[in-house]
């Protein structure tokens, strides 16, 4: 790339998942009633956690965390594709789009820090029952969730900072429905060695080991549930870890998904569609599989919406 033809770029060019215009109202109706089913479910469970006080215990103190940053990371991405589609625009902003990779990449980090902090609130309940509330106080649940925040948003802000020091050509077209981290490097014309190293390194630190330790928490919980001597007693404890266990499954298993399948192909489209798994499909499934198999959220719930 000739020095003369890299400039201060001002906009990117988001592509979405088609070109074809009879398709977009399709795509259009389908997002928008996913983000709307997404933050309705998650505002739900933020409601009855904060207005039942049987839920005031760590456990979905942590969870409403969780549907709080769920709403977050959907409304990143979500919003910004159903308003190009809705103005037959596809322009982002560079300032928009370095913004809109920066809370991405933090919401995520917090969902993964999340997860490893619930992991390790049900290895105290279930390993160490009779220290559970003295372990698990209200500063140390503070303490945990404010130290996922502050390591996600350092976190994003290293690769913001580096994304910022890339050059681009004047036109750049991201195959993608949003401006993510590994397909801005890739669209870069600099050198993008230090980025790279940087990005895997630090997705096998944070992601690979966040991973490790709530494997290992697991591993603590089952042996402590095989102890249990009643049938009734092995229910319960499993039925507490349950839903917590589907939310890891199905986040690690898409996350992981979208990186095998761009590794395998080149296809900008096979690369998008994998990507919704987890930015749109995992945080519009969390709601439901937290509150059908929770009594206590269903109860709230029923309270709420008025239902016998």
């Amino acid at each position: 790339m000739e020095p003369g033809n890299i400039t201060r770029i001002s906009k990117f060019l988001l592509l979405g998942f088609s070109e074809r215009p009879e398709v977009q109202p399709l795509i259009f109706g389908l997002f928008l009633s996913m983000y709307l089913i997404t933050v309705f479910g998650n505002l739900l469970i933020l409601l009855a956690v904060s207005s039942d006080s049987c839920l005031h215990t760590p456990m979905y103190f942590f969870l409403a965390n969780v549907s709080f940053v769920d709403i977050c990371f959907i409304s990143t991405t979500v919003p910004k594709m159903l308003w190009n589609i809705q103005t037959q625009s596809k322009v982002i902003t560079y300032e928009d789009c370095i913004t809109q990779m920066n809370f991405f990449i933090t919401f995520a980090g917090m969902d993964d820090f999340l997860l490893a902090v619930m992991a390790y609130d049900r290895f105290v309940a279930i390993c160490h029952p009779l220290h559970y509330t003295v372990i698990m106080n209200p500063r140390l649940c503070g303490l945990l969730v404010l130290v996922s925040w502050m390591t996600s948003v350092l976190y994003s802000l290293v690769h913001t900072l580096m994304v910022l020091q890339l050059s681009f050509c004047t036109e750049v077209v991201i195959p993608h429905f949003f401006c993510e981290l590994n397909q801005m490097i890739q669209l870069a014309s600099s050198d993008t060695f230090l980025n790279n190293v940087v990005m895997y390194l630090a997705a096998m630190l944070l992601g690979g080991g966040l991973l490790v330790w709530i494997l290992y928490s697991y591993s603590k919980i089952v042996s402590s549930i095989r102890g249990i001597s009643s049938a009734p007693g092995k229910y319960k404890a499993f039925s507490t870890c349950a839903s917590h266990l589907s939310v890891v499954s199905l986040f690690y298993c898409t996350s992981l998904g979208v990186y095998l399948s761009s590794a395998a192909t080149q296809s900008s489209l096979s690369s998008a569609t994998a990507s919704v798994m987890y930015t749109v499909v995992t945080p519009m499934l969390n709601p439901f599989i937290y509150s059908l198999r929770n009594r206590d959220i269903k109860r709230a719930l029923k309270r709420i919406l008025g239902i016998q």
